[in-house]
């Protein structure tokens, strides 16, 4: 079960309106690295982990951003509380109302007449939140990996929140949200590391024949090695003709019965093209005023 405490996981604090950062937060209340996605990832991995201590863990950190996305409502809610009200009493003429809520090159115009300026489950450029946020596949290793990830892409939003506002109480609240997002990768990290073996993900082992090769496709001027494709490490294939049928075959097979093939064959022979014949088609009769064939000059249909 959940219990909501009212006191908020940080303070917020808010200098004064400003319309348009709060449309810019919403990036992290209903975009795809915002806290949201990450409290519903996290959540659904729990639920679904035989490991005890994964599992607490998950579910731990699920409530954490739940709280955070409480955290970052506020925000949004007190940084829209003074247009909200203004708009909602109507207290501007028409054109200096829109002017104040769409000024600065921002668009929170949507979110204050759609939304009336609280925080929406949507980002900052109005997508609507969805479940595709959430990318668990139900293997620890994968989903450790993705959430480290996650973790660091949020971090990284709010790096740039940060670098977007001079509010010091916005700022330091949005440093704390950003240096839980590092807590978060820590705690990752180490559940990660607890696995032995935690790769390749999954069960199964590579074909040791495709393991450690790298293949080098892309060759040219930039073409570069380091330690991805060390030779030390891995075998590099950069011959154009190796990089094919590397399991000596590289022809496309399958079976048919009796039935199939015959099928097969017939469509074959009436779908087949005259490689001999150069028809003139209607992209070269609406080229130009004229078409050029062999015989001559020859007006267009």
């Amino acid at each position: 079960m959940f219990a909501h405490n009212k006191r908020l996981q940080y303070t917020v604090r808010v200098s004064g309106s400003n319309p348009g950062l709060a449309n810019l937060l919403l990036e992290q209340f209903g975009g795809p690295q915002g806290e949201l996605a990450a409290a519903c990832r996290y959540f659904n991995q729990s639920i679904a982990e035989d490991d005890p201590g994964r599992r607490d863990m998950l579910m731990d950190i699920a409530t954490e951003e739940l709280s955070h996305l409480e955290v970052i409502g506020n925000l949004i809610a007190m940084l829209n509380k003074g247009n909200k009200g203004r708009l909602s009493e109507g207290l501007e003429e028409e054109a200096e109302m829109y002017r104040t809520i769409s000024g600065g090159g921002n668009s929170s115009h949507v979110t204050q007449v759609l939304y009336g300026g609280g925080p929406a489950y949507i980002n900052s450029g109005g997508q609507l939140w969805n479940a595709g946020y959430i990318d668990s596949i139900g293997d620890p290793t994968a989903d450790l990996r993705s959430n480290i990830a996650a973790e660091a892409r949020a971090k990284i939003v709010y790096e740039r929140l940060i670098n977007v506002t001079d509010d010091p109480g916005v700022k330091d609240a949005l440093g704390f949200l950003m240096t839980r997002e590092v807590a978060h990768q820590l705690s990752f990290e180490k559940a990660l590391y607890s696995l032995t073996p935690n790769f390749p993900p999954g069960k199964l082992p590579g074909d040791a024949r495709f393991t450690n090769v790298y293949f080098n496709m892309s060759q040219g001027e930039g073409d570069a090695s380091g330690p991805w494709n060390n030779p030390d490490d891995f075998v590099v294939v950069s011959n154009r003709e190796d990089q094919g049928g590397f399991d000596g075959g590289g022809i496309s097979e399958t079976t048919l019965t009796s039935d199939e093939s015959e099928a097969v064959q017939a469509m074959a022979q009436r779908t087949m093209s005259d490689p001999t014949v150069n028809p003139t088609t209607g992209a070269e009769l609406g080229a130009s005023a004229t078409v050029q064939t062999g015989a001559g000059t020859t007006p267009p249909v």
